[in-house]
């Protein structure tokens, strides 16, 4: 990677697979069209508002970086169905929690009603589970059927962890390896698959994907506390909002004073009662505590992880993205 992509460009990070990227834009428009008319506009309202696409860039990269230039069958189809499968987890969540605004935008459900974002979600999972069988490959199959499994075990596993300041950082961790990272870790895998790796190889791309896929998480967890709405795409402290134990307050919850403590439990217990000026004292806190540096060094530990799995890789343009990947994952501020 050149020393002047920046490590908070993304698109030049991916600019090796941008005719990809491209491509891999058609199949999904492609294969959301649907007969009826209210899957294709929810299908067009999500694509519409963009995301970074950085599971199926995974995949992508992670098959380029793998296959000495072979040509690689069905990437971009299975680049799509890891797509779909995040979107229908981002649907389903939205609902779950209630939220109104993602990427900056209003979400599904606020533009559309609950029932319809649910039952659109249930349709990208449908879809995904279609295309996932095409290329005939048992290990494909079992990976992705494993992984939407596990991501609606993390996703129940939060739903328990709502509301209650007992949970630990373990506790957190798990959540965030099911519900998060482990879609990482299976994109990365396939990718391996599709390019004919090695076992070794295999493991290797999954664990990059796992360790990755939990710093990109406890970024988005840090910056729920310092971006701006335009940044993030939603508002700040809105996890918090939503009762949710992420590690800057669990981190508070262990570390700060007395007062700060029985704040961040109020907040965590009785979420929807508290006045607004309680979420700036903890947002104050959070920020003047430690706990975000906390948070970063948890994410860089990660992030360091993810890049020690790919240093036996193939030297060239995509494994080079994959390095500025981990950098990006630190340094992004959204």
């Amino acid at each position: 990677m050149s020393t002047t992509v920046k490590t908070t460009d993304l698109a030049a990070i991916l600019a090796p697979i941008a005719p990809d990227l491209k491509a891999l834009d058609e199949v999904i428009k492609r294969r959301l069209a649907s007969e009826v008319a209210l899957i294709d506009q929810i299908s067009g309202y999500i694509i519409q508002s963009g995301g970074k696409r950085v599971r199926p860039a995974l995949l992508i990269l992670v098959a380029k970086a793998l296959s000495s230039g072979r040509e690689i069958p069905h990437v971009l189809d299975l680049a799509a169905v890891v797509e779909f499968i995040h979107t229908a987890t981002l649907l389903h969540d939205d609902v779950v929690d209630e939220s109104t605004l993602r990427r900056g935008r209003e979400t599904a459900n606020a533009a559309f009603g609950n029932a319809a974002s649910v039952l659109v979600g249930d349709f990208l999972y449908s879809r995904a589970f279609q295309m996932m069988v095409a290329p005939n490959d048992i290990r494909i199959m079992q990976i992705l059927s494993d992984a939407t499994n596990t991501i609606a075990e993390g996703e129940v596993l939060q739903l328990l962890n709502m509301n209650d300041p007992e949970v630990d950082e373990s506790s957190y961790l798990q959540v965030i390896r099911y519900k998060t990272a482990k879609l990482f870790e299976a994109s990365s895998e396939l990718g391996a698959i599709l390019a004919g790796a090695s076992n070794s190889e295999r493991e290797l791309a999954a664990a990059f994907g796992r360790h990755i896929g939990t710093a990109f998480q406890l970024m988005d967890d840090l910056l729920d506390y310092t971006a701006t709405a335009t940044q993030m795409g939603k508002n700040a402290g809105d996890d918090l909002r939503e009762g949710k134990p992420t590690l800057p307050l669990i981190y508070l919850l262990e570390k700060g004073n007395t007062e700060e403590q029985l704040l961040v439990r109020a907040a965590i217990t009785q979420n929807t009662d508290l006045p607004e000026d309680v979420f700036e004292q903890i947002l104050t806190a959070v920020q003047c505590s430690g706990a975000l540096e906390y948070t970063q060094l948890a994410a860089k530990r990660e992030a360091d992880l993810a890049l020690s799995n790919i240093k036996a890789f193939p030297k060239n343009a995509a494994t080079d993205s994959l390095i500025a990947l981990c950098e990006y994952s630190l340094a992004r501020q959204m």
